[in-house]
């Protein structure tokens, strides 16, 4: 995605759930359940996309270590 194309767009504007999932590398199912509980804030959606990713990452690290 163009970050000069996302500087051009409001950040009270909702993401479209495609975009959303792919600049993030979310699958859709887990990008509309983020874009549901923290839209139309950009600003707190990008951030739930990462602790969601930080907490799967910590996950897998936990697994792994059993």
């Amino acid at each position: 995605m163009n970050e000069d194309y996302d500087l051009a767009i409001g950040h009270d504007k909702p993401y479209e759930i495609a975009a959303f999932a792919e600049r993030h590398g979310l699958t859709i199912g887990a990008a509309e359940l983020i874009l549901f509980a923290y839209s139309p804030s950009r600003a707190a959606c990008d951030t739930a996309a990462t602790a969601f990713l930080t907490a799967v990452a910590a996950q897998a690290n936990r697994q792994s270590a059993r």
